[in-house]
């Protein structure tokens, strides 16, 4: 018997990364899952790999038409929706003085905005399933602050207290609202990154199936009294003091 069995889960950013490694572990414990993202030909393909409990759809998270079709899809294919997993997101940075607004409007846009049109599209059919959770990935950049790096901190604390107020505004309808505040995780993109960037206490980057057991976990119900919280999987780099002060 799975952890999640019996439980629809729809992702956003699923295609690959931590979303992929999402989809594939909430399979194997039962689940059924949508996948939306904007690289079709990997998410397809990631569908196609989990077989009848999975289906594929292309989902702009900026787009609240793209949402609307990503929850219909997803109850007209499995009948309901109990969970919505807002993990898609991006980064860029610059120092403050050269940062440009289009910059700063872009990390709003899909972080922070991107992730309130999914909830507002899938409140109702999380609720009409008997309730359910949201769980939205933040950053530990969403606990602190970091140099050439506004927009996104700014998105990513936004997203903390977005989980907030929805968890507080949801609870009443059996609906759980958490966070997940990821450290450096290692994909394609931060494997370019110099390894000692960002001190880490535990010595590595995290996997990004490190982060899926989390989302198991919340999308269970064994975090049935769990709502409006940060689960912070970063190795240790939030609580880092520099030895060389």
């Amino acid at each position: 018997m799975g952890r999640v069995d019996d439980k629809v889960v729809l992702i956003s950013g699923g295609a690959r990364n931590i979303g992929g490694a999402s989809a594939r572990k909430l399979v194997a414990e039962g689940a059924k899952v949508v996948i939306g993202d904007l690289l079709d030909e990997e998410g397809a393909a990631l569908a196609a790999e989990l077989g009848d409990a999975a289906r594929y759809v292309h989902l702009d998270v900026t787009s609240e038409e793209d949402w609307k079709a990503a929850v219909e899809l997803t109850v007209s294919e499995f009948g309901k929706l109990n969970v919505l997993f807002n993990n898609a997101g991006i980064f860029n940075g610059g120092q403050l003085q050269r940062y440009k607004a289009a910059q700063w409007q872009q990390m709003l846009d899909v972080n922070l905005t991107g992730a309130f049109f999914g909830a507002k599209a899938s409140a109702d059919a999380i609720i009409a399933a008997g309730g359910g959770s949201i769980i939205n990935t933040s950053s530990i950049e969403g606990l602190r602050g970091t140099p050439w790096a506004h927009g996104y901190v700014a998105s990513k604390w936004g997203l903390t207290g977005l989980t907030k107020s929805l968890a507080m505004e949801l609870a009443p309808h059996n609906v759980r609202v958490n966070s997940i505040h990821p450290g450096r995780i290692s994909t394609p993109a931060t494997d370019q990154m110099p390894e000692g960037l960002i001190p880490i206490p535990l010595g590595r980057a995290g996997q990004p199936d490190e982060v899926a057991t989390f989302v198991v976990f919340l999308a269970s119900d064994e975090s049935s009294f769990s709502t409006g919280s940060e689960y912070v999987v970063d190795g240790g780099t939030v609580m880092h003091i520099p030895t060389n002060i």
